[in-house]
């Protein structure tokens, strides 16, 4: 058997003379091990390789893709090639991650926990769970996810173990193997996982300033039937468009008169709740939306819950699906966020972020205003179409180099299905100026304040010296 380093070293040769450019993503593990006859075990430690050199970064639920800078060898760091040189040694500054974090929340979140950890209750909560929970459970969450004009029937509340279970569940218990699900262009990459997990085809829609274009979807449909929708309408990632009241009814009624059913993803819309455009599709479409939503952002990811409410005489099919996915939710992380909302500290961390998530866009339009940055100010991050002759792959290089590491435009790209005639005439999808090719996404939450600005001004430094 081939040894797993010659592998990785041809890989890591593609990558370096950019064969393999950055951002783009390699097949999954057992893809890679049936095209090159290896087993499964191999193709593993021929990706750990990579990852080890430095060569490739691995996200769960997204998969491996190409770093954007790759490192120096081992030798030239031993013999000490100057700051330049170090600096390649890999991005220092990951705004490619997006995990909010308020100040003091651990001690907020530790308080919540104390009570469940005296031996009478703990032996509750390490119990079993339903997908439809506790009736504590939904009582809270649909208070949680209420607003006004609309609040979910408690007996229409499912819980998984996140958000992304719960998108998994829901696209399971509406469209068999081989379907076809129309997404906004630009999505959340963990759909394209989920969707290529489960066995369906992603549809890509046509998007404007608003998000998915109604035009587009009705024209999908009927050139080859949908077996549902999937969007993010409330600061849809990674965007960070807001679709309006009238577009959002205009969508559901396409979506009641084309007879589809819609996962909408709310994941990021507590930074907008109450504001213009926040009013969830549920609202205006129940019988047919399947709302996602959850604790990761608002909380904290390691410890977390998914919420999906579901149409009537839906709930038994969803929470089979589920079950039978492994996706619910657990119990422990289940009392410990009913007791977080039902003493005001999701509440209190959605504030802060809120607050906080303001503050960071402030940041980016004093440091990357010059370069017409769009942006909700209420986002947690920024699409960036960056000014020519840039182009995302070149980009998220050069930047890299310098220390900071940007999720390039691609990564969110949905490519449309092609024949195998289409195929064999391009290797690769291509790309139109304003395109993803040309865009990043900057991740703002995850690091603290002043590493943001330091990083912002880097990639302002860069964008300004170009290519």
């Amino acid at each position: 058997m081939e040894d797993y380093r010659r592998i990785a070293d041809r890989l890591a040769e593609e990558i370096l003379t950019g064969r393999l450019k950055p951002g783009e993503r390699l097949p999954p593990q057992r893809v890679f091990a049936r095209r090159r006859r290896i087993a499964g075990s191999t193709a593993g430690r021929v990706y750990a390789e990579l990852v080890r050199r430095g060569l490739v970064v691995g996200e769960v639920g997204r998969g491996t893709f190409v770093r954007a800078g790759p490192v120096p060898s081992g030798r030239a760091l031993a013999e000490g090639e100057g700051e330049e040189q170090d600096r390649a040694a890999g991005p220092r500054i990951n705004l490619e991650l997006n995990y909010p974090f308020a100040e003091g929340q651990s001690e907020l979140l530790a308080v919540g926990l104390a009570p469940l950890l005296r031996a009478d209750v703990l032996a509750d909560a390490t119990r079993t769970v339903p997908a439809t929970g506790t009736p504590a459970a939904r009582e809270a969450v649909a208070g949680l996810l209420g607003g006004p004009g609309w609040r979910p029937a408690q007996e229409r509340v499912l819980f998984a173990g996140n958000a992304r279970q719960a998108i998994a569940g829901a696209l399971a218990s509406l469209v068999r193997p081989g379907g076809r699900v129309g997404v906004e262009a630009l999505t959340y990459p963990l759909v394209k996982e989920i969707a290529a997990r489960i066995g369906i085809t992603l549809v890509p829609l046509p998007m404007d300033e608003e998000g998915m274009r109604i035009d587009g979807l009705v024209s999908a449909h009927r050139a080859a039937p949908l077996s549902a929708v999937y969007v993010q309408p409330t600061l849809h990632n990674p965007t960070s468009m807001t679709m309006g009241d009238g577009r959002r009814r205009e969508l559901a009624s396409a979506l009641r008169e084309l007879d589809l059913p819609v996962v909408e993803d709310r994941i990021w819309s507590f930074l907008r709740d109450g504001r213009a455009g926040s009013t969830p599709l549920a609202s205006y479409a129940p019988e047919r939306t399947y709302l996602v939503d959850g604790l990761s952002k608002r909380v904290a990811p390691g410890l977390t819950v998914g919420f999906l409410v579901v149409p009537p005489g839906r709930v038994g099919t969803v929470a089979e699906a589920l079950r039978s996915g492994g996706w619910t939710a657990g119990r422990f992380a289940l009392e410990a966020a009913v007791r977080w909302i039902g003493d005001g500290t999701v509440e209190r961390l959605v504030a802060a972020k809120r607050a906080d998530a303001r503050a960071r866009q402030r940041l980016v339009e004093e440091w990357l205003g010059e370069f017409g940055v769009r942006a909700d100010p209420y986002a947690y991050y920024t699409w960036w179409e960056l000014p020519p002759p840039w182009r995302a792959d070149t980009f998220t290089a050069a930047v890299a180099a310098r220390g900071v590491a940007l999720t390039p435009g691609r990564a969110f790209a949905v490519e449309p299905q092609r024949t195998q005639a289409q195929r064999a005439r391009t290797a690769r999808p291509t790309t139109t100026p304003g395109s993803a090719a040309d865009a990043v996404r900057l991740g703002l939450a995850s690091v603290s304040v002043p590493v943001l600005e330091e990083a912002l001004r880097i990639v302002r430094d860069v964008a300004r010296h170009g290519p």
